[in-house]
């Protein structure tokens, strides 16, 4: 790698390292903790930043402290008086069921004194499965699998998930009543959309039994006669917004994907580097988005509009990828090399692009950087880009170029985060 080739690259990383600081939950939770109730404190959450969210919690509380808290496996961080969990994402498991009873028992028989701490962050869907009645843990495994591999994106997914579960869609906060519950959120979803994140199991839910089973048929979604006529039927409804058992809910998103955006652009500045945020819910098939980002590279590079180089466009949102390969997926490493294959060497545009909990779709990898002769080391190597694009294999490809990123767990998740440097 070239000294410039280097000097982008790293500039690049550090703008993803202040989008992951900023979005730490020992940064964001001490600033939105509720005040004290005179009966019990209870805390529950799901998510790939709730043990941390837990941790961060303890050490800024006044008082005790019980509860549990399920996380993604590797997510743990250890905690003195709030039990943590581990279960399986993206597909749930057995692990996860037993959570998502466990916070269930724990908030059951509550009065009006005690008061519920809620951490939910992305991942909490797949963490708090408790599957309908008629409906087994190996069948929404099933359903789950198949909802990853259609191309529905988070909003349908979520709304199926809220239909067939007995925690997401407002009933988990509906078992807590009539205890107070406030629930702190850090957002992985485009729009910042409270009942898409985690399926929002203390937030009231306007979609019905009729939206999911859409979607269910929309995709080709295989489900059983049961689930069908029950979701037919209305008997799967979840908790609407105007429900009495919601009275006493309060919700605050204390991390964004906007707020990540926005500290990549700072750091950026500090750098002496201007930066655009387009957007922080972009959403869509991951490699026709990397063809938009490249056309406005293009337009920046070459005519310097609607910003003049050197700069950084930055966007944020999930994307989503059909899976036809035989690949692991991975919506930013798609992106990216869609983008890569667009932009064909275009010189002074390098880009990363990167899952801010630290894994890309079934890899356990955060995403990649390409800069522009990325192309022209994979024909070095006989690397075809398309060939890898078409199986839906990216995440190999810029592996064998050793241009991948592996954070390990980053105990937060604010979404994807994109950037694309263009030099003079």
């Amino acid at each position: 790698m070239s000294s410039s080739e280097l000097m982008h690259t790293q500039l690049l990383r550090s703008l993803f390292d202040a989008a992951l600081d900023i979005a730490q939950p020992n940064k964001c939770i001490s600033r939105h903790l509720p005040t004290k109730t005179s009966g019990k404190t209870i805390v529950v959450g799901a998510g790939k930043a709730s043990a941390a969210m837990a941790k961060a919690l303890e050490e800024s509380w006044d008082g005790p402290l019980s509860g549990t808290v399920v996380t993604r496996y590797g997510y743990a961080v250890e905690c003195d008086q709030i039990t943590i969990l581990e279960a399986a994402h993206p597909v749930p498991d057995e692990n996860g069921l037993i959570a998502a009873q466990a916070i269930l028992d724990e908030v059951s028989n509550l009065n009006e004194d005690d008061q519920v701490i809620v951490l939910i962050s992305g991942g909490g869907s797949a963490l708090l499965p408790c599957p309908v009645d008629g409906l087994s843990l190996k069948e929404k495994q099933e359903v789950n699998q198949a909802l990853l591999k259609c191309g529905a994106n988070i909003v349908e997914m979520n709304t199926v998930r809220r239909h067939l579960s007995k925690i997401k869609g407002g009933q988990l906060a509906a078992a807590c009543f009539p205890a107070k519950v406030t629930t702190l959120l850090i957002s992985d979803v485009p729009g910042d959309d409270l009942p898409s994140i985690a399926s929002g199991p203390t937030v009231g839910d306007t979609t019905t039994c009729a939206d999911a089973l859409a979607i269910i048929d929309k995709y080709s979604i295989p489900i059983s006669e049961t689930v069908r006529e029950n979701l037919l039927s209305g008997k799967y409804e979840t908790i609407h917004p105007t429900d009495q058992k919601l009275e006493r809910c309060e919700t605050q998103l204390i991390a964004t994907p906007q707020l990540a955006l926005e500290a990549a652009a700072k750091r950026a500045k500090s750098l002496g580097i201007k930066s655009l945020i387009l957007g922080d819910s972009i959403e869509g098939e991951a490699r026709e988005v990397g063809k938009v980002m490249a056309g406005i590279a293009k337009q920046v590079r070459i005519f310097g509009q609607p910003i003049e180089p050197p700069c950084v466009l930055l966007s944020g949102g999930e994307t989503t990828v059909t899976l036809k390969g035989n690949g692991v997926g991975g919506r930013n490493v798609e992106y990216l090399l869609s983008l890569a294959i667009q932009l064909a060497g275009e010189k002074g545009i390098s880009a990363i692009a990167c899952d801010t909990d630290g894994v890309d779709g079934a890899a356990e990898l955060a995403g990649a950087l390409m800069t522009d002769k990325t192309l022209e080391l994979a024909k070095q190597k006989s690397l075809k880009p398309s060939a890898y694009l078409d199986n839906n294999d990216a995440h190999t490809f810029f592996t064998k170029l050793d241009f991948s990123i592996d954070t390990g767990p980053t105990l937060t998740n604010v979404n994807d985060f994109r950037a694309i440097f263009i030099d003079k």
